[in-house]
């Protein structure tokens, strides 16, 4: 229930979980705004046939539960918003899709579903909610690359893999969750393994637990120790930068949208300023120039030469210690009808505040990186600034050339 009381309880607004002695436990999420708060009341299980509407649950029933856990405490309730009483149940698809599990050879899906309609778990936390954009998210940047003609449709067979697995781990966890919250047990380890499932129930609700397994898409983590702060599988995980162009800070993830763009964050190694004959520049210089180079093969004719991989470069240096005109041409690119200089692709470190990026996210000083972030803003590799032909083979297994 979401309500508005007036309560002696010192953590009501912190999110928490609170386990009484013989009246059931409790877990109190505030919700914006600094009065209103949720409260997910335990309340005593179901017995044979039984089912929840068969409890008559009401706002007063579960305000005396709430009373009853808190005290000694007090907990006056004076408005509820919204109540709800339900019933745990977890179940899971064979398949998020109309192929099925047996994922017919020759075959693509042409039907989808996502949320709810193929996975139920404890809403605690909105999970419900989270997971189902989480879905959608990973849905649509995969139908829109195929329907742009830009990827193959064998991408779309990627949608119910990756996120039954999610779901499959989420419901798992959520099990567990369930049984500890539900627990008199009065083990002296038993508050210990109860927070550490509290504090992963937050990753989960933050979408940052989520890891996918290698695939077509997804590059395994053999490079992994350049940027072992970035993991592959994993969200990409910002951290604050200064752009070259206007000395202004800002997040690293911030600094892109939504657009279903693939992102290539390249962070120079020892002594790379943008000079010719460096990582940065022949990256670039591949980039632009080769026949196999990702952009070549695959930005369609008359767009932005970022229309579909959006380059971003990292240096070690402070921005006084480099100059806009001595980069690579790609860094800084025309576009749009009236071919505007696009300035927005170049960042340090925050060397004067701090953190380092390059510290905080552990990325290789003497070699430098370059990261593959997909459209969803999952690592999908790291790679070494001296293979570009890895990146090119990578992209070549699900994406179509376009005509040039």
């Amino acid at each position: 229930m979401d309500v508005l009381a007036v309560t002696d309880f010192p953590d009501i607004r912190l999110k928490s979980a609170i386990q009484s002695a013989n009246q059931g436990s409790i877990m109190i999420i505030p919700r914006e705004g600094g009065t209103m708060v949720r409260m997910y009341v335990e309340l005593d299980a179901l017995r044979g046939g039984e089912r929840v509407t068969d409890r008559n649950v009401t706002p007063e029933m579960l305000a005396k539960r709430t009373r009853a856990i808190l005290a000694p405490y007090s907990f006056d309730v004076k408005e509820v918003a919204w109540c709800s009483a339900y019933e745990i149940g977890h179940r899971l698809c064979e398949c998020f899709d109309d192929l099925g599990p047996a994922r017919h050879a020759g075959r693509t899906p042409r039907i989808f579903i996502a949320g709810d309609a193929c996975h139920t778990h404890s809403p605690k936390a909105g999970q419900g909610m989270n997971v189902s954009m989480a879905d959608t998210f990973n849905l649509g940047w995969k139908l829109v690359a195929v329907l742009r003609g830009q990827a193959k449709p064998e991408l779309l067979l990627t949608h119910s893999d990756e996120r039954r697995a999610k779901a499959q781990e989420l419901i798992e966890f959520d099990r567990d969750m369930a049984r500890l919250f539900g627990s008199k047990s009065t083990d002296s380890g038993f508050a210990d393994q109860f927070q550490r499932h509290f504090q992963k129930h937050g990753r989960y609700t933050a979408g940052v637990e989520t890891r996918y397994d290698p695939s077509t898409i997804m590059c395994g983590s053999d490079n992994q120790e350049r940027a072992c702060g970035l993991t592959v599988g994993k969200r990409f995980h910002s951290a604050p930068v200064i752009r070259l162009a206007d000395a202004k800070p800002l997040q690293l993830a911030h600094s892109r949208k939504a657009d279903g763009r693939w992102r290539l964050i390249a962070f120079a190694g020892a002594g790379d300023v943008g000079q010719p004959g460096e990582g940065i520049a022949d990256l670039c210089g591949y980039l632009e120039n080769h026949a196999d180079s990702p952009i070549r093969r695959y930005t369609p004719t008359g767009g932005d030469i970022d229309a579909v991989f959006d380059l971003r470069v990292v240096f070690q240096s402070g921005y006084r210690d480099l100059a806009l005109d001595d980069m690579p041409p790609l860094l800084t690119p025309p576009k749009g009808v009236y071919g505007l200089t696009d300035y927005e692709k170049i960042f340090c470190p925050n060397i004067k505040d701090g953190p380092d990026i390059f510290d905080l996210r552990g990325i290789d000083r003497v070699s430098g990186a370059l990261v593959v972030v997909r459209p969803d803003q999952f690592v999908a590799g790291i790679l070494t600034l001296q293979d570009p032909n890895a990146l090119s083979a990578f992209f070549a297994g699900f994406m179509v050339e376009q005509q040039s």
